[in-house]
């Protein structure tokens, strides 16, 4: 049975697609139950966050007395059509003194997870998925209560699994069923197509057998445009090729001269004696010349050869040529008798990649320095704590520069990240319609504070009738709070930023400008200030807490709107950043 390749091939396209849809299915089945599961911790995390900010507004921390207060809570979230149960645990009495539940009057121990809340009481958030009988499961969690670092008690919630594994058990008969169907229909498409592979291999046998016997007008019907009607192909062509040898050499020569004269790279073969025997247009533009090549270049290959080659008279060597960096690739070509008779250059212009490759090395310089620089001060403070200071103040101080410098890396990493999602295309933007008046009002209140303590004044120029735009909230409102956060920073206290909400060049245009009057920068480094870690005064922004990123995250992110950023500036009178950006784009975000 096992014999032609029909039955095997169909015996092994089941397997296949039995083990393929084995695997999918488990896979299905293991990833829905994953999701579903972490939807359920995600609403648990929303609900202790919503619950620990309303906790945060007891004015002191003993839960007992504020017992009223804490269920009122409970129960305002209960009224709005929560599901999941909330359990309020006393760190000291280790007692429920709050609930979503009416049956918390018991022991906790009958009504809780003792791990969870041994585990809470040690100041852990953590979740558990628990089985309380055949078909009763929960995701339970426990998130510690604290008021000025201290342990005051815990929050337990506990969310019903019920509906997930119901709707998992139905899955699991859907993806049966389909499996089943599935194999029934593999078989007979399995013997189908085998069919289709070998009776074209049997025409092909009986063909080349007869070319074998000298017959070569045999030709094979060409039925598909796969594998199989690739080798009938092939087959045909290898008949035609038996009668047209010779005349293909002339072809394939007239077909080399083209492939070398339409080269991207530059080509140049020099014989013994020193004289230029073959060169393509483009070697002649990249070493500078119209039509022939003088001796002094023939001269200076030469001497590279010489001086770069290997004892097979093979080498490369890079060469620097007409503000150019060339790499040179050379070997000698010998004649019949396997005789040195010259020597063929190829000449790619590697400038860009030299460029490229020197950002790279000073990117990854720049990154060392940023990350060793905190990590020598939190190492030294640490090292300071750990020998012994007994003073609580110089303890905390030192603590609070370790925090710092962590907060300084972790802004440092955030950043990197943010770029290196820019880079491999994986940042997706969530566009919507928004009102670009509220969304600069907003993100000058947030920075106002910060320009207060600097006596500094901002100035809005909004137009009357709001302006709507379909952008990622998120992203426009990080860069605007980016551009003015510069502007602060950089400009003196008593000075003056602008704000200025206005149409662009077109109708399907807006312009948001922010000028201010700092220190502005120097003409000369305009051109760079949008590359990666580059300060124009690097001590002053280190000083001031920046990475050297935000400028190059905020044109990644306005040319992701397909928008652009244009910065003007004169030193010591001020810098003028211009965001355009289109009102609407039809694009797949």
């Amino acid at each position: 049975m096992f014999t032609s390749i029909r039955s095997r091939f169909t015996i092994i396209y089941f397997l296949l697609v039995f083990i393929a849809m084995i695997i999918a299915g488990i896979f299905i089945i293991q990833s829905f139950e994953d999701y579903n599961l972490n939807i359920a911790s995600e609403r648990l995390d929303d609900i202790a966050q919503i619950m620990i900010s309303e906790l945060s507004k007891i004015e002191d921390s003993d839960l007992v007395s504020n017992k009223k207060l804490i269920q009122a809570s409970i129960d305002n979230h209960a009224d709005i059509g929560l599901r999941e149960e909330i359990f309020i645990i006393d760190a000291e009495s280790q007692q429920i003194i709050a609930s979503s539940s009416e049956n918390f009057d018991g022991n906790l121990s009958d009504i809780l997870d003792d791990g969870l809340v041994i585990d809470g009481l040690l100041g852990q958030k953590v979740e558990k998925n628990i089985q309380i009988s055949e078909n009763v499961r929960t995701k339970d969690k426990v998130y510690p209560i604290k008021f000025s670092n201290k342990l005051v008690g815990l929050m337990y919630l506990r969310f019903d699994l019920l509906d997930i594994y119901t709707s998992l058990n139905k899955t699991r008969m859907i993806i049966l069923q389909a499996i089943l169907t599935s194999l029934g229909v593999t078989i007979f498409i399995g013997f189908i197509i085998s069919k289709s592979i070998t009776d074209p291999i049997n025409e092909i046998t009986i063909k080349a057998s007869k070319l074998a016997e000298g017959n070569f007008d045999q030709m094979v019907e060409v039925r598909s445009d796969d594998e199989i009607g690739t080798l009938s192909k092939t087959f045909n062509f290898l008949t035609l090729e038996l009668k047209k040898g010779i005349r293909e050499v002339s072809r394939e020569k007239s077909k080399l001269e083209a492939i070398i004269n339409y080269m991207e790279d530059g080509l140049v073969a020099i014989n013994e004696e020193g004289q230029v025997i073959h060169h393509n247009p483009k070697a002649l533009k990249l070493l500078g010349f119209d039509e022939v090549l003088d001796q002094d270049i023939i001269g200076d290959l030469m001497s590279i050869y010489n001086s770069g080659k290997l004892g097979t008279g093979i080498g490369t060597k890079n060469v620097k040529y007409n503000k150019r960096v060339l790499k040179v690739n050379f070997a000698p070509f010998l004649d019949e008798r396997s005789v040195k008779v010259g020597a063929v250059f190829v000449l790619q212009d590697i400038t860009e990649e030299e460029r490229l490759d020197n950002m790279r090395r000073e990117f990854v310089a720049n990154v060392s320095h940023e990350l060793k620089t905190p990590l020598t001060s939190i190492k030294s403070y640490t090292e300071t704590i750990l020998d012994g200071v007994e003073d609580p103040e110089l303890q905390r101080t030192f603590l609070e520069v370790v925090n710092t410098e962590a907060d300084r890396m972790s802004r440092l990493v955030r950043d990197l990240l943010e770029l290196s999602n820019f880079d491999s295309d994986t940042v997706r933007l969530k566009k919507n319609e928004y009102n670009i008046n509220q969304m600069i009002n907003s993100c000058v209140f947030k920075v106002k504070v910060t320009a207060d303590q600097k006596r500094q004044t901002i100035i809005k120029q909004l137009p009357e009738k709001a302006l709507i735009a379909v952008v990622d909230y998120d992203k426009i409102e990080q860069v605007i709070l980016n551009i003015l956060s510069n502007a602060i920073k950089y400009t003196g206290e008593d000075g003056q930023i602008e704000v200025e909400l206005r149409t662009g060049e077109t109708s399907e245009w807006f312009d948001i400008v922010v000028m201010d009057t700092g220190m502005g920068i120097p003409k000369e480094d305009l051109d760079r200030i949008y590359e990666r870690f580059y300060r124009v005064d690097k001590a002053r922004s280190r000083a001031l807490g920046g990475t050297g990123l935000g400028l190059s995250i905020a044109k990644e992110i306005v040319e992701a709107h397909r928008g652009k950023i244009e910065i003007t500036s004169e030193y010591g009178l001020g810098t003028k950043v211009t965001i355009s950006l289109p009102f609407q784009e039809t694009l797949n975000v």
